[in-house]
């Protein structure tokens, strides 16, 4: 449990409702960050991180319970494309969390007195490619080599002691099957959120069947839908998938629409600190 609240975010799932940020994305290009590039806000990081901190306060100020760090598109390979060695890449991954966590702190000393949270955000394999291909999935690799991918930079994001992690925008159940076991002994509980088209993934894969993935897996604590029209987005994010026999299903929902508009479900994002900007475009992180 982080210092910045006074109860575990398992606990205060449990007990009810719990509000996302909106697009991190969103709230830095409505503050005229130019987001062209291929890290997209984690380019941030390393040139204007205290803009990551001031978009974080924004949400919580907002009404938001969680915020969800700009480690989405973060990665060792895609640094790497950049010249950047692997040690500060390890240190700028952490930096997402720790940027988030300064947000919550210093939403306390302006008077906030619900629980706040932070959500370490690990987007797709797709998202370090940066061609579109995040929103197919199917990239040709394996179970084995995706968890390779993931895992290093979960466990980077885990040691900084993020409140869960956001396994989001995940297009198909390769990469979930690898993100579930790249999140085994970190600790941290996590929610995974597909990208999906109708009553599918966006690889084509039935949702009962994606989700039914998670039921075993200790540390999932939510699942759903995310970067998807608001509509489609409360449906699914209403339905249960099928319980294995071994044990019974009880997981809470999630749901983050590819809009500015709220969504329902045990797990929402509301409208963007400035709603001057509203649009339909995915408000991934």
């Amino acid at each position: 449990m982080t210092s910045h609240t006074s109860a575990p975010f398992t606990d205060a799932l449990a007990a009810g409702t719990l509000v996302l940020d909106g697009g991190l994305s969103n709230q830095l290009g409505a503050a005229g960050h130019d987001l062209s590039d291929e890290l997209w806000s984690a380019r941030l990081l390393a040139d204007r991180p205290e803009a990551i901190t001031e978009a974080h306060l924004a949400y919580f100020e907002a009404g938001a319970n969680v915020a969800i760090t700009s480690s989405y598109q973060a990665s060792f390979e895609g640094f790497a494309k950049r010249g950047i060695e692997r040690d500060r890449a390890a240190e700028l991954i952490a930096l997402s969390v720790e940027l988030a966590l300064d947000a919550a702190v210093e939403a306390g000393r302006r008077g906030i007195r619900r629980r706040l949270y932070v959500a370490a955000s690990v987007g797709p394999y797709g998202a370090m490619l940066a061609d579109g291909s995040e929103y197919r999935g199917r990239y040709g690799l394996s179970v084995a080599e995706l968890e390779a991918f993931h895992r290093p930079r979960m466990e980077v994001l885990a040691a900084v002691g993020p409140d869960a992690l956001a396994l989001e925008t995940i297009p198909d159940t390769t990469e979930a099957e690898a993100l579930l076991r790249a999140a085994r002994g970190l600790g941290v509980p996590a929610w995974l959120s597909y990208s999906i088209a109708g009553d599918r993934t966006r690889a084509g894969q039935p949702l009962e069947e994606a989700f039914a993935l998670a039921a075993e897996a200790d540390e999932i604590v939510a699942v759903g839908v995310n970067c998807c029209a608001p509509r489609t987005s409360r449906a699914r994010s209403r339905r249960r998938p099928a319980s294995p026999a071994s044990r019974s299903w009880s997981t809470p929902t999630a749901a983050r629409p590819g809009t500015r508009r709220p969504a329902r479900g045990r797990a929402v994002r509301p409208s963007p600190p400035n709603r001057s900007r509203a649009g339909g475009t995915p408000a991934r992180g």
